[in-house]
């Protein structure tokens, strides 16, 4: 949803939403923002929130009734599933099909739970094995230290889209979760949560937020989900 372009430079889906908010403080403070890109941790990104490090996370983050306790959420950005990627010449598919077998996922994410879930449930005797990041997890899948890697669809498909060697990735088609995704902020910063989610829902009501989807997903993944449209809808909250 969000990575480092060719030239270093923040880019992506959550990227241009969190361009939208920062219009949107513009025009309520009247002067112009300096923005700073701080670099985060799956696994420490909400402490970066509670620290005062940073005042939004702008990425892929699953808002949940736990993660609330800490962290405020704005509307929904996007709603997904977590999958698996594996390489091309792997015939491992599906949980069953990864019986002895190792899945990296990243520490800290639903993915990761939801998961270790998922090979219980199925009696799949799989090692999960956590890294710090997707960079570290999709190194790690080339190599063939782990036969394959969870995480959200949406990301997985982000991820295999901007790697020089995309075509040995192969991405399930089907997912073992629903992740409603929303851009994490301070709990006592309700102003600011208002500004995002007027700037959020302005995209929804313009139909902006099309375009958005197909400059950077619609490529990879042909007509939108239903699921994106009734979400969508539903957070087009009025003036």
């Amino acid at each position: 949803m969000s990575f480092l372009d060719k030239g270093g430079k923040p880019n992506g889906y959550s990227i241009d939403l969190c361009k939208s908010i920062v219009t949107e403080v513009e025009k309520k403070i009247g002067a112009k923002v300096k923005v700073e890109y701080v670099p985060v941790t799956a696994e420490g990104r909400f402490k970066a929130l509670t620290d005062n490090k940073i005042d939004i996370l702008c990425g892929a983050t699953t808002k949940t009734l736990s993660r609330g306790e800490l962290v405020d959420f704005t509307q929904l950005t996007f709603v997904t599933g977590a999958s698996l990627m594996t390489m091309r010449n792997d015939k491992a598919r599906g949980s069953s099909g990864f019986a002895g077998k190792k899945i990296g996922v990243a520490k800290g994410t639903t993915t990761a739970v939801f998961l270790k879930n998922l090979l219980k449930e199925t009696s799949t005797n799989a090692e999960i094995v956590l890294f710090d990041s997707a960079e570290e997890s999709v190194e790690a899948l080339r190599k063939k230290k782990i036969d394959a890697y969870a995480a959200d669809q949406i990301v997985l498909i982000g991820i295999a889209s901007k790697a020089d060697d995309r075509m040995k990735f192969v991405i399930d088609p089907n997912v073992f979760s629903f992740e409603p995704f929303a851009f994490a902020v301070r709990r006592n910063d309700a102003d600011f949560r208002l500004v995002a989610d007027r700037a959020i829902s302005d995209l929804y009501r313009s139909k902006k937020i099309f375009d958005i989807y197909d400059k950077w997903i619609g490529e990879f993944t042909g007509q939108r989900l239903p699921i994106f449209d009734v979400m969508v809808q539903l957070n087009a909250t009025p003036e």
